[in-house]
């Protein structure tokens, strides 16, 4: 399939304390050449947003970064948001690693909230809970957040049921991943991923894969299988566009 303007926006590289099939020029080079328009390359123990830079001018590509709010960077730490973003950082992650030991305090979860308003950032829900992602949501969007992620709220370790990810779709995309599928992670089904896609609707939803682990594809590899996959699911190619392309532009890049 052609991946003409897509985006992945869940991608692990190198250098990281895990192995991976491709360091961050690597993945931008290869999503180049696949005709791509911009990758997001996410760490969980480091902000990505100053490799992101220099990725970006050795790849001739769009190699966007930004920071994980794990224990590595404080936890809820505004002052990490702030410098990510004087980076070029479009992104935060809500804490994904850590998240049982970092403590969603109010005071703290709201200076973040904020930093990511006023830098105009995307919002990731990393890997809380529904309940919590719920609330964040709410509390995001009293402040004003615009950019608003659930990320794979299928895995077990969100395991959103479907009336939940109906309601988190009214304030945020819905990022489906394809290394959900594969057998050395969650094992889901495809028809599970394209029974949730139908359900909340495509306009709601991002494809990305959160590849980059050695014993998977390399993203792009993995996002063309994905997207011919969810084709074979019944997902029409114009919906696997939407959200392969439109909507992580939509979520990602400065504007209204």
């Amino acid at each position: 399939m052609d991946l003409a303007g897509f985006i992945d926006t869940h991608i692990h590289t190198s250098p990281d304390t895990r192995p991976r099939i491709t360091s961050d020029v690597e993945a931008g080079i290869q999503a180049r050449k696949a005709g791509m328009e911009a990758i997001v390359i996410k760490s969980h123990l480091e902000p990505t947003s100053a490799r992101a830079q220099l990725a970006s001018e050795l790849a001739d590509f769009k190699v966007i970064g930004g920071v994980t709010l794990n224990l590595s960077v404080g936890g809820l730490n505004s002052h990490a948001v702030e410098a990510s973003a004087l980076h070029g950082g479009r992104i935060v992650w809500l804490p994904t690693i850590h998240h049982q030991e970092v403590d969603l305090e109010e005071e703290k979860l709201e200076e973040v909230l904020v930093a990511v308003r006023d830098y105009d950032l995307a919002l990731g829900t990393g890997h809380l809970s529904p309940v919590e992602i719920l609330q964040v949501l709410d509390h995001a969007k009293s402040l004003g957040v615009k950019r608003l992620l659930v990320n794979h709220p299928l895995t077990q370790v969100v395991n959103a049921s479907l009336e939940e990810q109906k309601e988190m779709s009214r304030r945020a995309y819905l990022e489906h991943c394809y290394v959900a599928t594969r057998p050395l992670h969650d094992g889901l089904g495809l028809e599970k991923i394209a029974q949730a896609i139908q359900e909340v609707g495509p306009d709601r939803c991002i494809m990305a894969t959160d590849l980059g682990q050695i014993h998977n594809p390399t993203p792009v590899s993995g996002l063309r299988i994905f997207a011919e996959e969810m084709i074979g699911q019944g997902i029409s190619r114009e919906e696997v566009e939407r959200m392969c392309r439109d909507n992580p532009a939509k979520l990602i890049f400065p504007g209204p």
